[in-house]
């Protein structure tokens, strides 16, 4: 079966869930943390070995206390390095400090020169969750020392200089071979720059059932969302049964985006999939794939037959493009908008009071800077809150989003939001955003319900290019139209793994 969907925590979330749980814990939550960190630190050692750890002036010091007096109890050298006043300590940071000088530890207030063996392990106990602004002086000397070891680096809850609600790094910044977190995982771990500081991410509850305490506002995406979806075909059934997934694009110099779509959703399972096409030049048929069907982009949208449309791969922003936009919006049919399709309606407040007014399902997959258009904002102000950019779309448009990038967060008309942690670099190619408007356009068409289209297909499009990356061994060199017979695959992996019934 699949991973359960975890839940997903603000720092504001995660200090409510910690002032409901503190009252009356034995052990106390730091004495918790501070155990399950030393036992990850003590299986990325090996043997006798010298750790560094440096504590900052908070909570997140006082968890570090708690790792180095565990790590001294079981025979490792552990030097501390604490430039703070401990008299300045919160209580339970202080009592850690305490507890570790009365283990027979020492501190010292910089970070000592590593011994002639190196250190087998530095770790980041410097600012935890609650860091708001860049690091300067002597902590943002220490990051970028302890950075330069070359050793497992270990960052307790969250990498120092990490904004955990947003992932934004926001100046110098722990670059973490493995964090462990706690409670519950927070936004910042999963997205933007948090993927590249944070490494591999370990979440250690410590017996805290934070939803049974306060609600989790976001949540991973895993196939365990949308697992009831994940059923074999009948035996009787039809490409009938699959409906008609109707893909409008293709401008002269942009058909491949058109049919880069297309074959993705072929892949995928849609009965019939049909491109309309603005280029009148175009070759009306994919040799490789001779499946698909042509036809001109105006024609397709009043074939009373389709079961889905998509609008933008290779749409360009032409007279013909805004028509064909407008058109679609006003089908009583599922849509999916992407590419020019955004910034068409992006321009035009019309389009987006006719997008609002929909019943049909809408689904929108801006990347930042097309999600940038449709809020009237800078990229940059996208990227310094991706949950809060994609809530603010998916609300004023009445559509779901997902917001592409690093970790795409994914939301729902009513403020629900979840972030995926499939997808690598690789993907950073042309075509591959055409790729999922295709995956998203065939499980619409095939009758799936839209929140559970989305999740699935932005889960499934990272995760084929994971299992394509793997076994070809890539860092780069991804082309999008590997993704989809990858998609294929996985999906239909994920469906002998469902265990569910039969469709």
């Amino acid at each position: 079966m699949f991973a359960a969907s975890r839940p997903i925590y603000p720092v504001a979330g995660i200090r409510a869930v910690e002032a409901l749980a503190i009252p009356g814990a034995t052990p106390p939550l730091m004495e918790r943390a501070g155990a399950a960190a030393a036992q990850l630190a003590l299986r990325l050692v090996q043997g006798p070995a010298r750790v560094l750890v440096a504590c900052g002036p908070g909570n997140n010091g006082g968890d570090g206390f708690v790792v180095a007096r565990h790590l001294h109890c079981a025979g490792l050298a552990v030097s501390v390095a604490f430039a703070g006043d401990p008299c300045r300590l919160p209580d339970d940071a202080r009592a850690a400090h305490a507890a570790w000088i009365a283990a027979g530890g020492l501190t010292v207030p910089d970070l000592p020169a590593p011994p002639d063996e190196g250190w087998a392990l530095v770790v980041d106990a410097l600012f935890g969750i609650g860091l708001q602004r860049p690091l300067e002086g002597r902590y943002a000397a220490w990051i970028d020392t302890l950075n330069a070891q070359p050793c497992p680096r270990l960052a307790i809850d969250i990498p120092s200089g990490l904004d955990a609600d947003t992932g934004r790094r926001l100046g110098p910044c722990f670059e973490a071979s493995h964090t462990i977190t706690f409670i519950a995982l927070k936004p910042g771990l999963l997205t933007l720059d948090g993927p590249d500081h944070c490494g591999e991410v370990l979440l250690d509850t410590i017996d805290v059932d934070a939803e049974a305490l306060a609600p989790a506002p976001g949540r991973e995406i895993t196939p365990a969302l949308f697992a009831a979806q994940l059923n074999p075909r009948r035996a009787n059934s039809h490409k009938g049964s699959y409906g008609d997934a109707a893909l409008v694009g293709g401008a002269p110099g942009m058909v491949g985006a058109a049919v880069l779509a297309g074959r993705a959703a072929i892949h995928l399972g849609a009965g019939r999939v049909l491109l309309g096409l603005l280029d009148p030049a175009a070759l009306p048929v994919d040799i490789l794939r001779p499946e698909l069907m042509f036809r001109a982009a105006a024609e397709l949208l009043t074939d009373p037959a389709m079961s889905a449309i998509a609008v933008g791969p290779g749409l360009g922003q032409s007279d013909a493009a805004h028509a064909l936009v407008a058109t679609a919006i006003g089908l009583d049919k599922p849509l999916v908008l992407d590419a020019d399709a955004l910034n068409l309606v992006a321009a035009d407040p019309a389009l987006q009071r006719a997008l609002a007014d929909r019943s049909a399902p809408t689904l929108l997959t801006p990347h930042p800077a097309e999600a940038a258009r449709l809020l009237g904002c800078s990229t940059p102000d996208v990227q310094r809150d991706r949950i809060a950019a994609a809530i603010d779309i998916a609300r004023r448009l009445g559509a779901w989003v997902v917001l592409k990038g690093c970790g795409s967060v994914v939301a729902s008309p009513q403020g629900a939001w979840w972030i995926n942690t499939s997808g690598n670099p690789a993907m950073a190619t042309a075509g591959m955003g055409d790729v999922l408007t295709g995956l998203v356009t065939a499980l619409l068409a095939r009758g799936w319900p839209a929140g559970d289209t989305l999740l699935a297909a932005v889960h499934l499009h990272g995760a084929a290019a994971d299992q394509f990356c793997i076994t070809h061994a890539l860092d780069s060199g991804l082309l999008a139209d590997e993704v989809a017979p990858a998609a294929r695959q996985c999906f239909n992996d994920w469906i002998r793994a469902s265990g569910t019934g039969t469709r």
